[in-house]
């Protein structure tokens, strides 16, 4: 947007700043009082504290949380303000009409509506400025180029958007239209209500923006939903979903309606004129009959003015209630509060993180004159929203000020309690006795009580002045800087007319808007107006001070904290005053009552100091003048009532003048018609409408009794004032005699010299008398000391004394100072007594020099006092720090010596020093011994460092080394223990034992004998290792040694198990031990203690394995049965169909391409083919494994791979001794027995599991493929015993009960006829299982054949003599009785038709009973 203002900010002049010597800094009041006609003229100072003045930071950090404001930076800015507000008008009146605010580009530029409002306002108004052709003046005080036609430009969108909202502002009731631009820019509202120090209803267009932004419709601002039906709604010109209305109770347009005789018929017409549009009167055309939805007034459509072509969407409101809606006044802007609370750390890590992202750097590199530019640029332009969090206000008392303070939860350390009661502790300023705040009795946050201030960058402080115009002082603990700008409180009202000038708007709904610290303005913008502007950064460490009514404002450069209070000085009074009166015009609240206060101080007349003596006496003079003149206007009004009120005992809230809020206290009026209601004397007009004659005057003093008070005041006022007038008349007579002498040359006699004498000694007395007086307003002794300048000596005060009895007059202030010398003299005695002892005590010490700086003589023995405190302090420390060893640290022994270096030289900082000095080198001896023993190579054995442990016990000192090297022994004795009970009773430890012991041992900086036996066995059983895995790990194998040793735990997918397999139960299962993967087994290999428990556990994962196994060649199987899908299996590594010469694996039973196999030509024929996914190892034969397994027992420890081969070992033995014991059978037709296959096939897979090689697996396998005919063997042989072709199988015909099956089967034998299916299938599962195992280990995939039904098996004929039909004659038939056998019908003579109609009962069950049976 054109900016009005130079985009570049140019940095103010700088403040004063001051550099206090720590006499100065002694007395905080006398040194501000010193520079305030310097300071005062700046607005604002800063001051550097000496070198070396550093408090500790005593807030409780751990405890300190905050709910920070929330600062919009472009809100903050009144003109940019003020500019948000007029946009928010300008939508709002666009909104009601059911149109978007846009607002346009002018050379590429969004363009300042406000500014062009302004303009054509200021130069006669729209068809002024048209008429006089002034676009090109008004575009040139835009700040655009000239010579570009953009006057041309400005004109359209002014009359635009611009033109109709000023003949609404001026009483046009049109109704315009507006027309959007595609390339404006659509104009967002600020969400200013939730950033309101209380939440406005929403009847504020401040408000409305909120719902503007979560892009809602504008809803109706005058109340809830109506209960009237919507007219539009209602007759269908125009259907949209109802939207729920928050309902809020606000002032609703009424109509007047004429007064009808009767009531009934009143009600009738006020019903019927809602649906009559007001413009015509006519009810008719109800479709077009708008319903305003604020209102519900009634309007044609082509009855408004322009008329409207369509039904508005959204609300649309009538003229009237338009007017109304932009005519309310907006709500008084203020801080939203976060809705996160931070601790301390909380906050810096969101500030650090907040600088460092905005300016793409490190917090620290980012220089304060780019911060200041940048802050300044981003309040002043509504295109950019930064917001920034500000934790202010926080209260100390909440969570202790930054500053210790006494009896409070921080404890400083003994060089450090001075700061306790330092006058800089700004704890302490609002209190001392030159402070006026002493006197007011409540505890003020903010002002008497310091306020916290965490700040983060750009989060600022708006203009405002103190409350009663008081002084303030800043000081920052630690973070980064904080830069101010101020204004001398003489330009105060300067500063605030140019702020109402520039942004009239803001001060018109909210005239103390400077009182509310939520407003900026650039001070460039100031300066340029003629306020005078300086500015500081202030940096860690530094105060700032600002004046009475001095405007001051300024933001932070980043993460800091600093914390606050107010103080008020004698020169502040009349100030104070004067703003108690400019209050009363504003009608705001006062923090305290100055009334109040005043009395307060002249109670105490008899104690105040001079100068505040006479500021309050003057004060008090004009309070009674201004009370008595009040009363008697009260009087002349005929209020004669009066009582007399305590308010004292009234809180402030209970005594507040009704209009102008004053806190009342010598006197308010009171009515009984409003007896909780009060107002002060200017105000009593404002009270109620009852005659003031009913009124009372309630008083806290009369007049007669506020004349004590202040003659009191007035007495110790001017009491030095007569004195020394009365001094300086009777000096002046004897001056004048004196001149008189020599004028008339009268000789040197006797009695001109005692005149010249008297006057000198006058002259003397003078003098001292006003350095005694002066000499009552030095504060304490502080941090630096030094002699004041008006202190008397003891020798001058005695002369002072003596010279005052000598005169030839009295003197009443000669027994004063008479007592004062005595003090003086005790005070030197009782001195010397104390300093006369060898360790005097730092309490005794500190309560005679506090003593002696309360007597405001120069007095030696002060000097000498605060050395010995410091020395007595030190050796306390010393001797503190000596009663606790464990906290005596070499860098805490380092720090005494140093402090104690600066002391002066006296016998009991001597030895003090000496001892400190001693066990010093002492410890840093045998740090450094105990250091090189650590790291000694080679390492040290142990009863060295035991000895050497036993000298390092008797020093009292906290010795990290030495407790770091006793740490060392006592884990190596340990050590040493634990590996004597590894191995102790001959126990064969456990590698994982075994390597965590000498991983342990290599951090002990110990010799361990037994580590190098330790790290030789693991060696060994590394090589081992290494030659275990050359003996079983394929080349180039995936597989760990573990892994091929161990039974698998997952042979494939066990998705779908099989009830069968889920019944099976795992034998001595005792330890319920999670073996799901390997890392399961290696674990649980690893914890047990003995060969059985791991034994047992392999056990256990075999038995899995074999039922995984089990059902993953069921799976397998089951791929090349017919399935009702009719989709061929996925086979092979490549997931593909069968297709080609196929491999079938011996173990698994899936089948592989010959392409996708490497290593297809290898393949030895007559051997058991593993696929790779079963071919884990190398196999070696069992005389190559066995030397491992001795080995490995001569080593003698425990492994997980070692276990591993035992069990692979043994259960390889335990396979040979089985395949000894099983013989095959002969079934006596010829046949194999259907148990000897199946222990042999059983024997077979086990045998294929294991990782050696055996001869017996070898003849077994060529035993079980010699058992089976040729023409029983149902594998097409090719190229060698395991290549098959693959041949997709016909599906079956499915017949009933005793059905001929046929089958072409292309010249392929089967050994097995499929069996049709029977009505009642009857075998049993266990029968079918073992049938089913009766097919040799390497039968053809094309024997297998897709099956609809799963009771379908092979099955052998049961009858006694079978003649083994073949071909054709193959069919069957099952018995109906007991037995359930299947038959060949040839070999029990029925017929194919007596089979599919009769039951048959065969042989062996028709000899058990009757049943009904055919022929056979």
């Amino acid at each position: 947007m054109t900016q009005s203002r130079p985009n570049e900010f140019i940095p103010p002049p700088e403040c004063p700043v001051f550099e206090p010597s720590w006499e100065e800094f002694a007395d905080p009041f006398g040194f501000i009082n010193k520079i305030r006609p310097i300071a005062e003229n700046t607005g604002i100072c800063k001051i550097r504290p000496p070198p070396g003045w550093q408090p500790p930071f005593a807030c409780d950090v751990d405890r300190l949380h905050f709910t920070p404001r929330i600062q919009r930076l472009n809100e903050l800015e009144a003109q940019t303000r003020v500019k948000l507000n007029f946009l928010d008008q300008i939508a709002k009146f666009w909104e009601l009409q059911g149109c978007t605010l846009k607002i346009p580009h002018v050379e590429r530029k969004t363009l300042d509506l406000y500014v062009l409002y302004k303009l054509v306002k200021e130069e006669g108004g729209f068809d002024g400025v048209c008429k006089e052709r002034r676009w090109t003046q008004i575009a040139l005080k835009m700040g655009f180029a000239p010579g570009k036609a953009v006057g041309s430009h400005l004109r359209a969108h002014y009359e635009r958007i611009l033109y109709p909202y000023y003949l609404f502002q001026a009483g046009n009731s049109q109704k315009p239209t507006l027309t959007n631009d595609t390339k404006d820019k659509e104009y967002k509202p600020h969400d200013l209500p939730q950033r309101q120090s209380v939440q406005p209803a929403e009847t504020c267009s401040i408000a409305r923006r909120a719902k503007w932004t979560k892009g809602r419709c504008f809803k109706s601002e005058l109340g809830g939903v109506c209960e009237k039906p919507n007219l539009r709604r209602r007759m269908g010109s125009y259907v949209a979903k109802p939207e729920p209305v928050k309902k809020i109770p606000m002032q609703v347009k009424e109509e007047p309606i004429e007064q009808q005789v009767e009531g009934e018929k009143s009600k009738v017409r006020a019903e019927v004129e809602q649906y009559i549009c007001l413009v015509c009167g006519g009810g008719g055309d109800e479709d077009r009959l708008l319903l305003c939805d604020g209102c519900d007034d009634s309007y044609h459509t082509f009855c408004l003015i322009p008329p409207l072509h369509d039904v508005p969407k959204g609300d649309w409101r009538c003229p009237k209630c338009l007017a109304q809606e932009c005519g309310k006044p907006p709500v008084a802007f203020g801080f939203e509060q976060a809705s996160r609370d931070y601790t301390l750390r909380t906050f810096g890590d969101m500030a650090d993180s907040f600088k460092s992202d905005y300016f793409n750097m490190p917090v620290h590199m980012v220089p304060t004159e780019l911060v200041e530019k940048e802050f300044w640029r981003l309040v002043s332009t509504i295109e950019e929203d930064v917001t920034v969090e500000y934790g202010a206000d926080i209260a100390s008392k909440d969570f202790g000020s930054g500053f210790p303070v006494k009896n409070g939860t921080f404890k400083v350390s003994p060089v450090e309690e001075d700061y306790l009661s330092n006058g800089w502790n700004l704890n302490n300023m609002p209190v001392l006795d030159a402070s006026v705040l002493t006197h007011v009795t409540a505890d003020i946050c903010g002002m008497k009580l310091p306020w916290l201030y965490v700040g983060m960058c750009f989060s600022s402080f708006c203009w405002h002045i103190e409350d009663h115009w008081s002084y303030s002082i800043n000081y920052l603990h630690w973070g980064e800087p904080k830069t101010w700008y101020g204004a001398p409180g003489y330009a105060a009202e300067q500063l605030e007319n140019v702020m109402k000038s520039l942004a009239p708007e803001l001060f018109e709904s909210q005239p103390d808007l400077l009182h509310q610290l939520v407003t900026i303005m650039n001070p460039n913008v100031l300066m340029e107006h003629g306020v005078p502007i300086y500015r500081t950064n202030q940096c860690a460490g530094e105060f700032v001070i600002t004046f009475p009514r001095a405007y001051h404002s300024g933001f932070n450069q980043g993460f800091n904290f600093a914390e606050a209070v107010n103080f008020c000085t004698a020169d502040w009074m009349p100030l104070g005053r004067q703003c108690i009166q400019h209050y009363r015009s504003l009608n705001r609240y006062c923090v305290f009552s100055h009334d109040e206060m005043t009395c307060n101080i002249a109670s105490k007349a008899d104690s105040l100091e001079l100068e505040l003596a006479s500021a309050v006496q003057k004060d008090m003079c004009a309070m009674m003048l201004e009370e008595k003149m009040l009363r008697e206007k009260v009087y002349k009004l005929g209020v004669w009532h009066s009582q007399q009120v305590d308010y004292d005992l009234l809180p402030d809230e209970e005594r507040q003048c009704a209009k102008c809020r004053t806190t009342c206290y010598l006197s308010a009026i009171t009515c009984p018609c409003s007896p909780d209601q009060l107002v002060c004397l200017y105000h009593i007009e404002d009270l109620c409408s009852c005659p003031a004659r009913s009124y009372t005057l309630n008083y806290k003093y009369t007049l007669a009794e506020l004349k004590p008070l202040f003659q009191a005041l007035t007495a110790r006022a001017e009491s030095y004032e007569d004195w020394a007038s009365k001094v300086n008349k009777i000096l002046k007579e004897l001056r004048s005699l004196v001149v008189e002498a020599e004028k008339k040359s009268y000789p040197e006699t006797d009695l001109l010299s005692h005149l010249r004498q008297v006057i000198q000694n006058a002259d003397r007395c003078t003098s001292m008398a006003q350095q005694l007086l002066n000499g009552k307003r030095q504060t304490r002794y502080r941090s630096g000391g030094g002699k004041s300048q008006n202190q008397l000596t003891v020798e001058e005060l005695k002369s002072f004394v003596n010279q005052l009895y000598d005169l030839p007059c009295t003197i009443r202030q000669a027994p004063f100072l008479k007592a004062l010398l005595n003090r003086v003299e005790q005070f030197q005695q009782q001195s010397s007594d104390l300093l006369a002892e060898d360790t005097p005590g730092s309490s005794a010490l500190q309560s005679l020099l506090d003593e002696g700086a309360g007597l405001d003589v120069e007095l030696p023995q002060l000097v000498v006092l605060r050395q010995r405190l410091e020395q007595a302090r030190w050796v306390e420390a010393v001797k503190e720090a000596s009663d606790q060893p464990a906290d005596l640290s070499l860098d805490c022994m380092r720090r005494l010596i140093d402090q104690g270096v600066g002391l002066t030289p006296h016998a009991c900082v001597e030895r003090t020093m000496a001892r400190l000095q001693e066990l010093l080198t002492v410890c840093e001896h045998w740090e450094e011994k105990a250091h090189n023993m650590l790291t000694a190579r080679p390492r040290h054995s142990i009863e060295t460092l035991e000895a050497a442990l036993q000298e390092v016990d008797s020093i009292p000192a906290y010795l990290p080394s030495c407790l770091q090297l006793k740490d060392c022994v006592n884990g190596a004795r340990e050590w040493i223990m634990e590996a004597d009970a590894l191995q102790a009773g001959g126990r064969i430890p456990g590698l994982a034992a075994l390597s965590e012991l000498v991983s342990r041992a290599r951090s002990i900086p110990v010799m361990l004998e037994p580590l190098s036996r330790l790290e030789s066995l693991i060696s060994e059983v590394q090589a081992w290792k290494e030659s275990a895995a050359k003996t079983f790990l394929l080349r180039n194998s995936s597989h760990s040694l573990l892994e091929v040793l161990c039974p698998r735990c997952e042979t494939g997918p066990q998705k779908s198990k099989s009830k069968k397999a889920k019944d099976v139960s795992v034998p001595c299962k005792k330890v319920e031990v999670k073996l799901d993967s390997l890392f399961d087994v290696e674990k649980a290999l690893s914890t047990s203690k003995y060969t059985v428990s791991a034994m047992a556990t392999l056990s256990e994962v075999h038995q899995k394995e074999l039922e995984s196994l089990s059902m993953l060649r069921t799976s397998n199987e089951s791929k090349f049965q017919s399935s009702p899908s009719c989709l061929a299996p996925t086979v092979c590594l490549c997931h593909t169909v069968p297709a080609g010469p196929m491999l079938q694996c011996e173990l698994c039973r899936d089948a592989y391409h010959s392409g996708c196999v490497p290593g297809f030509k290898d393949i030895q024929t007559g051997l058991p083919w593993l696929c790779p996914l079963c071919k884990r190892s190398e196999k070696p034969p069992l005389d190559k494994v066995l030397p491992l397994l001795a080995s490995l027992q001569r080593i003698r420890v425990r492994l997980p791979e070692g276990d591993a081969l035992r069990y692979v070992i043994e259960r390889t033995v335990r396979w040979q001794h089985k395949v000894q014991l099983v013989s095959p059978t002969q079934h006596p037709n010829g046949k194999v027995s259907l148990i000897s296959l199946n222990i042999l096939e059983e024997l077979l897979v086990e045998g294929l599991l294991m990782q050696v090689t055996l001869p017996e697996l070898q003849q077994l396998y060529r035993s079980l493929l010699n058992r089976f005919s040729p023409s029983q063997h149902s594998l097409q042989s090719s190229e060698h015993d395991h290549q098959y072709h693959i041949k997709e199988p016909e599906r079956l015909e499915k017949n009933s009960k005793r059905r001929l099956e046929k089958e072409n089967t292309e010249g392929q034998h089967r050994d097995k006829i499929k069996k049709p299916k029977k009505k009642k299938p009857k075998l049993n599962k266990e029968r079918r299982r073992e049938e089913k195992r009766t097919t040799s280990p390497s039968n053809s995939l094309s024997d297998l054949s897709y099956s609809d039904d799963s009771e379908e098996d092979w099955s052998v004929c049961s009858a006694k003599q079978c003649q083994q039909p073949e071909g054709n004659e193959v069919n069957w038939v099952q018995c109906d009785g007991s037995c359930n056998q299947w038959f060949h019908q040839i070999c029990v003579g029925v017929s194919a038709e007596q089979a599919e109609n009769e039951d048959y009962i065969c042989v062996s069950c028709r000899n058990t009973g009757p049943q009904r049976r055919l022929n056979g």
